[in-house]
């Protein structure tokens, strides 16, 4: 088995389609023989600043010294960073080798009268494998969608469970409000854990709470209000939290501060249920952190950045990003985006501060026409707008219209990162 081969069978949906469930996935791990089993969880989820958040967890436990499992989706670039320990990413061998187990265990899924387990299901599985045969400290798992049904589910337990921001996404799996997707995202909240919220509207808050009061949980409200922005920058931010001065992380971003307190406070839950992390590894390990295709600088004069900004919200939060880092500046927005996203809020979020469109269409079956999105943005507003099919001819035109003041914004759809990252020399994670 070549790893293309492997790649392609661990993407391969089943004929019964995407299925959300704990059934299949419990199957398929005692095929394997319940590898989830006897590993420490550090759990997220959210709609928005997942990953950035499991980034920072991972990097600060990783500085304390311990041996960490990182577990996130979509991949970027390629299959393989969705699953690593201590920054190093899962290799072909290791992947054929589970792949050839997974395989098999699948068959006898299927045997049982099981529906044939989802791509992600196998991912997942293939994941704890990994961290098992590794033997890893902690795992930081991040779901894939939702939360209580989500594959990532399966485990009993878990140290920390993290609700990051959330908003309306997935609404045909999770319900057409955030009360109905709140409830699916505290699904992760187990027995006896510590949950940590990113502090939000008080009926997200209030339904998180019920959770933890059902549960015997601890919650934390992670309240980036009490950050004190130092200085910003699109390379850096620094930053003071509770007693931590001069805190610094190289994610650009206004709301990444938010998510590094996140990580904080979920660091001094861990801390409390006898993790040994010195306040320098929570330092030093925000500073390394490292998330492509969030508010990423691939370029200057003109500046260019990169942001996977898809829903409502986190196109708000871009925008307030930019606004901060480049006041009264109009900005250059390269956009791309899938057919079931809330494109025209999206649209709305940005208009205020956009000089001109480029309009792109995700490597994705699901990706949005970008000639209709061109019409949508013009009906909207008198701001320019062009639509490319193709993502390299608009990036070598925004960049040849561009002047070197200009700032350039590539934004939406995470399907499309990987190739634009590509295009300017950073095809790695």
């Amino acid at each position: 088995m070549t790893i293309q081969q492997a790649a392609s069978f661990l993407q391969t949906e089943p004929p019964s389609g995407w299925t959300l469930g704990l059934e299949a996935i419990e199957c398929l791990l005692g095929e394997l023989g319940n590898p989830h089993m006897g590993l420490e969880y550090v759990h997220v989820a959210g709609t928005n600043g997942k990953g950035s958040t499991c980034a920072f967890i991972s990097s600060i436990l990783k500085e304390a010294g311990y041996k960490t499992g990182l577990f996130i989706s979509p991949a970027i670039s390629e299959l393989n960073e969705q699953i690593q320990i201590n920054g190093t990413k899962i290799s072909d061998e290791e992947i054929i080798s589970l792949v050839a187990q997974i395989k098999k265990a699948a068959r006898r899924v299927e045997k049982t009268g099981m529906r044939r387990p989802s791509s992600f299901e196998m991912l997942t599985a293939m994941a704890f494998m990994h961290f098992k045969n590794n033997n890893c400290h902690v795992v930081v798992l991040e779901t894939g969608l939702g939360g209580r049904m989500d594959a990532t589910n399966v485990i009993k337990s878990c140290q920390v469970a993290v609700i990051t921001n959330i908003d309306l996404e997935h609404t045909d799996f999770l319900g057409n409000t955030v009360e109905l997707i709140a409830a699916e995202k505290a699904g992760i909240i187990k027995s006896g854990c510590t949950t940590v919220l990113y502090a939000q509207s008080k009926t997200v808050e209030n339904i998180v709470s019920k959770a933890c009061d059902a549960l015997n949980s601890k919650l934390v409200i992670a309240d980036g209000s009490r950050a004190g922005i130092k200085t910003a920058s699109p390379e850096k931010t620094i930053f003071k939290y509770d007693i931590y001065e001069n805190l610094q992380i190289g994610l650009g971003g206004s709301y990444q501060v938010n998510n590094a307190i996140t990580a904080i406070e979920t660091v001094k839950a861990l801390q409390q249920k006898g993790y040994k992390i010195e306040d320098d590894s929570i330092s030093s390990g925000l500073s390394a952190a490292y998330w492509p295709g969030r508010f990423e600088l691939l370029g200057e004069k003109p500046y260019i950045i990169i942001d996977g900004a898809h829903n409502p919200q986190s196109a708000r939060a871009l925008t307030e990003s930019l606004s901060q880092l480049f006041p009264g500046k109009k900005i250059v927005f390269v956009f791309g985006i899938l057919s079931d996203k809330d494109y025209r809020s999206v649209i709305l979020q940005t208009l205020p501060v956009a000089k001109r469109f480029y309009t792109i269409s995700p490597p994705n079956d699901r990706a949005f026409n970008p000639v209709e999105l061109a019409e949508d943005i013009e009906r909207r507003s008198d701001v320019p707008v062009r639509a490319f099919p193709d993502i390299n001819q608009a990036l070598d035109t925004a960049i040849y219209e561009a002047s070197p003041e200009d700032i350039i914004c590539i934004f939406g759809s995470l399907y499309q990162v990987g190739k634009i990252r590509k295009y300017f020399g950073r095809d790695t994670f």
